[in-house]
């Protein structure tokens, strides 16, 4: 694709607006996740998250996002990610990315690269890697 990378290089910070309550009644209404305790603080203490929590796949959406920002869409081979702690209301995610190697199978090179999200804290929400040509 004509970007160069090495091992170790790092992708800019990919910084997100705060999570907003409509936000998250948006987000259940296109994913069809009206689970209670992303909408309805009293479900979220019941269930022992303190309040309302965001959810996780909309989170990991935002880190589809910062890929996409740092390499081309159609460029994308996988992503994976794990969940690591709850989001909520208010809090500013920052995803960041590392090239974690650099592989070359014949006249096609492929990126295997790390990103973690995290909020304005420092607490880490999402660890994950994605592979992309390059």
């Amino acid at each position: 694709m004509g970007t160069v990378f090495s091992a170790g290089d790092s992708f800019p910070d990919y910084k997100k607006a705060p999570v907003s309550r409509l936000q998250l009644v948006k987000f259940a209404g296109a994913s069809g996740d009206f689970n209670t305790i992303h909408l309805f603080s009293e479900a979220g203490e019941k269930a022992g998250a303190g309040g309302v929590i965001a959810h996780g796949m909309l989170v990991m959406g935002m880190v589809g996002e910062a890929i996409a920002h740092w390499v081309p869409r159609k460029a994308l081979k996988k992503m994976s990610v794990r969940f690591k702690g709850m989001t909520l209301p208010g809090d500013e995610i920052t995803v960041s990315g590392k090239v974690a190697d650099v592989i070359k199978n014949g006249e096609e090179t492929s990126i295997i690269c790390k990103v973690t999200a995290k909020d304005q804290n420092g607490q880490v929400k999402i660890t994950g890697s994605f592979e992309a040509l390059v």
